[in-house]
């Protein structure tokens, strides 16, 4: 394994982290690697299946329904004592189609899981950072936070959405000692990537592997990144390391240009 594959070393002991869709994906690697450092990680999911092979503290939970956001927070808090951190990622991929084909159900449906889900989850959460003397959320973006994505627009708006959101947060929370930053993702490899460039390629017309390979020439490094250095910057963030580090968008896409 290569040593951007590998968790950060960095001890934190009785970190209390509560991780939305942390039962798989992106979500287990940060549960895991959170896990392996000393903090104790309490997690939620709407996927029965990945729930059952979880072996973290777990809810079932839908990001989609406020009152889920809600009782994951409160479930966090009470199983662990409190809360230190906060990571909001849940987040679905939406529709790939052009504008006046996206439905207005498949809009809502987007911005109601990518953005509003964050809002209700940190609502929620900002007492028990507060009460906690000190805390730290960390709000999974996109680089279409950040680039126009074409045949992508309610997923980039709610995206961007998640950049603003983290910003204007950051700064209201400055006073309380508790820290809020954005992760940008670019081409994260595995199967969610996957199913995009399918989308995409079928949507234009081309072959996978052309698309893909459209894709990556804008990506200055010619790769994808993987979910470990996705979770690396997550635990620097909410380390005695990241202590200054707040109201930031950080890109963890291999020099990402643009997106088609």
């Amino acid at each position: 394994m290569s040593a951007c594959n590998t968790p950060l070393t960095v001890d934190l002991t009785g970190l209390r982290v509560a991780i939305s869709a942390g039962a798989g994906g992106i979500g287990r690697v940060m549960a895991d690697a959170f896990a392996s450092r000393g903090a104790r990680v309490f997690v939620c999911d709407v996927d029965d299946e990945a729930l059952a092979t979880c072996p973290h503290p777990k809810m079932r939970a839908d990001m989609g329904e406020t009152a889920d956001c809600e009782r994951f927070v409160d479930e966090a808090a009470a199983q662990l004592g409190g809360l230190d951190v906060l990571v909001n990622n849940a987040g679905i991929a939406g529709p790939t189609a052009r504008v006046e084909d996206v439905t207005p159900e498949a809009l809502e449906a987007t911005l109601r899981i990518d953005l509003a889900a964050m809002f209700h989850c940190a609502r929620r959460a900002v007492p028990h950072l507060r009460a906690a003397g000190r805390g730290s959320i960390v709000n999974l973006s996109s680089a279409a936070g950040r680039f126009g994505f074409p045949l992508r627009s309610p997923y980039a708006a709610a995206k961007w959405g998640v950049v603003g959101f983290t910003k204007s947060l950051s700064i209201e929370l400055g006073p309380d000692r508790i820290r809020v930053n954005a992760i940008l993702p670019g081409l994260v490899a595995g199967d969610r990537i996957r199913r995009v460039i399918e989308a995409k390629a079928q949507a234009q017309g081309v072959a996978f592997k052309e698309k893909e390979g459209e894709l990556l020439k804008d990506v200055s490094m010619r790769t994808y990144v993987t979910q470990h250095d996705i979770t690396n910057m997550a635990l620097y963030l909410c380390s005695p390391f990241g202590a200054t580090i707040s109201g930031q968008a950080l890109a963890i896409d291999g020099d990402l240009q643009r997106l088609g």
